[in-house]
């Protein structure tokens, strides 16, 4: 649950909502319908999506083994699921905290960032033609927070980096 909401929640037995904790809760609430209708779109359609993008994924990189590319398809599925639950719950650190671990080592340990940058692109594509301009709002905060996790920007060269 978000952050905000969480704390609120943990105050209820001490006191009532200050205004500006109940203007949170009735963000929270009054966005929730479009929340649920993004992640059953989501859900719904989650198949015919990912295949869009795996058809895409293998026609830009034809020299890339089938294994290499299957890891990282399915590690994009695992990783719009995290970013559909984290969009329900409006809880970035959900999602940043679910991927940290295990799905950032296995890009490190099978050295994926080109072909995952590649396909995040490609995903984030997709999705932008297949939801609507409000969904894809909804969505697009934890698809960057996910990105920034697996993907950091590449550090610049500097003359420490090239040992200089």
């Amino acid at each position: 649950m978000h952050p905000d909401l969480d704390s609120i929640l943990n105050e209820a037995e001490n006191r009532y909502l200050k205004p500006e904790e109940l203007g949170i809760l009735t963000r929270y609430v009054t966005s929730l319908p479009a929340r649920l209708q993004t992640y059953r779109t989501l859900r719904d359609s989650e198949i015919t999506l990912m295949q869009s993008v795996a058809d895409q994924l293998v026609a830009q990189m034809p020299g890339e083994a089938v294994e290499n590319l299957e890891r990282s398809i399915k590690n994009a599925l695992l990783v719009l699921r995290h970013c559909a639950m984290g969009m329900l719950l409006n809880d970035e650190t959900l999602v940043k905290s679910r991927l940290q671990g295990w799905l950032s080592q296995t890009i490190q340990v099978f050295n994926s960032q080109a072909i995952d940058s590649t396909l995040y692109r490609l995903l984030e594509e997709t999705l932008a033609c297949a939801l609507s301009p409000q969904q894809m709002e909804l969505l697009r905060p934890m698809l960057k927070v996910a990105q920034a996790t697996l993907l950091p920007p590449e550090a610049p060269l500097t003359a420490a980096a090239l040992n200089w």
